[in-house]
């Protein structure tokens, strides 16, 4: 096979696991694994679990369902509020599931009242980033009232995500807002809220920096198990591994190119209007990788001297120049996963996935 190959490597991960539940544990936290960048794939599982993880999330169900049909003791909880049409699947195969439209929550409980279950939710709050949530104290107002009405729902926590659409960073501000809704509701409506969840990764250096209020006591993350990176907050993590998930590619071509296309340009393949730095004529390798396959801008080459210059659907471009001939056709270049590379090549059928102990 000459297809892409992603490298899971899974000791790498099950340290990765450990040293984020210590850290977790240690500051009274839970930790519950985002494993939607993978696709649930179970032997990464096996390595977060083996890292003592106890709690899991995914934004599909069906990485849910795959997921506990190997394991149905896992514990799992749906972080895409879901459509309207999941209700049955959501009460079945999810433990609890983060919901914020009140039609979408009577669905889910008359669904788990004919399945005879009480089915615990986590309602969203929108604090700034402006993607799913209840936004403002008034709508929290109007759903409150209205979910006490759904004998087949238990309303057990409030939850929040920053960094993933607006780019907002959580603060001590924006994190409180949790406390102080739980306050309201607990005190309003007699609910007993007991769980406040914070997402992503982002969150882990108010944990650091001991700024994240009290009572925020769940911290839903992926990427720091994955490899060890805060995207949103521009850094690696100390003391992770972060090439736990590296691709390796084949070369299939190499020749010395201008850097610079030469006639008209309009836009590329995807819409874009890429940047040609005038860098001269210089060494450069195609690889059998492709957009398709993964987020190009996300890789970061092994080989010293070697720099990804772009991508079209099915080809990734490398200069070599700067590689001593190091690299020759045929060869397999190896490159660092970034979150958002990890994925989208787990995600595409044509990426070979190859577990490394």
């Amino acid at each position: 096979m000459y297809s892409p190959v992603l490298e899971i490597y899974t000791e790498k991960l099950t340290e990765n696991a450990r040293r984020l539940s210590d850290f977790c544990a240690a500051n009274g936290r839970e930790l519950v694994f985002a494993t939607k960048g993978f696709c649930a794939h179970p032997e990464v599982i096996r390595a977060a679990r083996a890292g003592g993880v106890r709690r899991f999330a995914d934004s599909r169900m069906r990485n849910i369902i795959a997921a506990k049909r190997v394991d149905p003791d896992l514990h799992y909880q749906l972080i895409r509020i879901p459509a309207p049409g999941e209700a049955a699947e959501v009460v079945r195969w999810a433990d609890v599931s983060v919901q914020s439209d009140l039609e979408t929550i009577r669905l889910i409980s008359d669904e788990a009242v004919r399945q005879g279950k009480v089915h615990p939710i986590i309602l969203m709050l929108d604090v700034g980033d402006l993607r799913e949530g209840v936004f403002g104290s008034e709508q929290l107002r109007e759903i409150a009232p209205r979910i006490r009405e759904c004998p087949g729902v238990e309303l057990i926590g409030l939850g929040t995500n920053v960094g993933c659409y607006g780019s907002v960073l959580p603060s001590r501000e924006n994190m409180g807002a949790l406390v102080e809704a739980r306050d309201f509701l607990n005190g309003t409506w007699g609910f007993s809220i007991r769980t406040l969840s914070a997402g992503g990764t982002c969150c882990l250096k108010l944990l650091e920096e001991g700024a994240l209020p009290e009572g925020v006591n769940q911290i839903r993350a992926g990427e720091a198990v994955m490899c060890g990176e805060d995207t949103t907050g521009h850094r690696f993590l100390e003391g992770y591994h972060p090439d736990a998930f590296r691709i390796s590619a084949q070369v299939v071509e190499l020749r010395r190119k201008p850097s610079v296309p030469i006639g008209e340009l309009g836009r590329d393949g995807c819409g874009e209007q890429p940047v040609y730095p005038d860098r001269g004529v210089r060494l450069r390798a195609i690889c059998a990788l492709g957009k398709q396959d993964v987020d190009w801008g996300a890789l970061t080459p092994l080989l010293p001297g070697a720099e990804v210059i772009g991508a079209s659907s099915d080809h990734l471009i490398v200069d070599v120049e700067d590689c001593a001939g190091a690299v020759h056709p045929g060869d397999w270049l190896q490159f660092r996963c970034g979150y958002m590379a990890i994925m989208r090549a787990a995600t595409s059928h044509y990426v070979e996935k190859r577990m490394i102990p």
